[in-house]
């Protein structure tokens, strides 16, 4: 079953504050939102990738960290790692439907963000202006 656009879109009544729900929602943001995760995520939704690509593919991580990020996204159930036994082994590396469903997530909220960059950034100019 495939995610669409209208599965994911805002309730139609504001639901009661369930503090068990918050602290579910804070603990996988923090998990999935971290700047590592939504960069792998994004690349790998054009496809499964390997260690090394993902490596060139994301400026600033460190080998240690993507190692890191990795085995946390296949833990929760996002990633699939596959190895295939060769000289060197070759480590694939690809989105789960779970993690295609966040990616179609994280990908609508980067077009929103390119989409409104001009407003925000102007709101953010008016707010710094009043403000110093």
């Amino acid at each position: 079953m495939d995610v669409s656009a209208t599965e994911i879109s805002a309730p139609t009544q504001a639901q009661p504050h369930n503090t068990n729900d918050c602290e579910t929602v804070r603990a996988i943001l923090a998990r999935t939102g971290d700047k590592w995760s939504v960069l792998i995520v994004k690349m790998m939704g054009s496809g499964p990738q390997r260690f090394s690509a993902l490596r060139r593919g994301i400026t600033g991580i460190s080998q240690r960290m993507l190692t890191l990020t990795l085995r946390n996204l296949e833990r929760d159930g996002l990633v699939l790692r596959t190895v295939t036994p060769s000289t060197p082994p070759r480590v694939d590396y690809e989105l789960t439907r779970l993690g295609h469903s966040l990616w179609i997530i994280m990908e609508s909220f980067g077009q929103w963000a390119i989409a409104h960059r001009s407003e925000i950034e102007t709101a953010r100019a008016r707010f710094d202006a009043r403000n110093h």
